[in-house]
């Protein structure tokens, strides 16, 4: 199984066509920080298993980052992540990446862009440039 894959439009809905086109053409809607935080996890796995449990994230961007856990999980799937002041916000998995040092690694994006997300990693992010 190759370690790298492109996402598949997994529904009709159009926020994740619109994900794909962009992952696609390599546009980001914001810069990524090259920032380390522990976020909390809860969802269900790619053998449908539900988990709660700690993971990494890091290359932090305004609606999202890449995170790291020791799981499969599928692509499409929602994901509760919270961070270390508590709050909660929904995550889609956008795409699978190569694992880094072994942990399999994710790319998510907020589901909805509301003040809990935008707020959500504590910094500010620069313009996109």
């Amino acid at each position: 199984m190759p370690k790298h894959r492109h996402p598949a439009i997994l529904s009709t809905d159009l926020s994740a066509s619109l994900t794909l086109n962009r992952i696609q053409m390599g546009r980001r809607r914001s810069n990524r920080i090259a920032l380390n935080s522990a976020v909390g996890l809860s969802g269900h796995d790619r053998q449908k298993s539900s988990f709660t449990m700690t993971a990494k994230a890091t290359n932090l961007n305004r609606h999202g980052a890449v995170i790291q856990l020791h799981r499969e999980l599928a692509v499409g799937s929602v994901l509760a992540v919270r961070n270390t002041r508590g709050t909660q916000v929904s995550a889609r998995i956008v795409a699978q990446l190569a694992a880094r040092e072994g942990i399999p690694a994710y790319a998510i994006e907020f589901v909805e862009q509301d003040d809990g997300a935008r707020d959500f990693w504590g910094i500010t992010f620069p313009p996109k440039s």
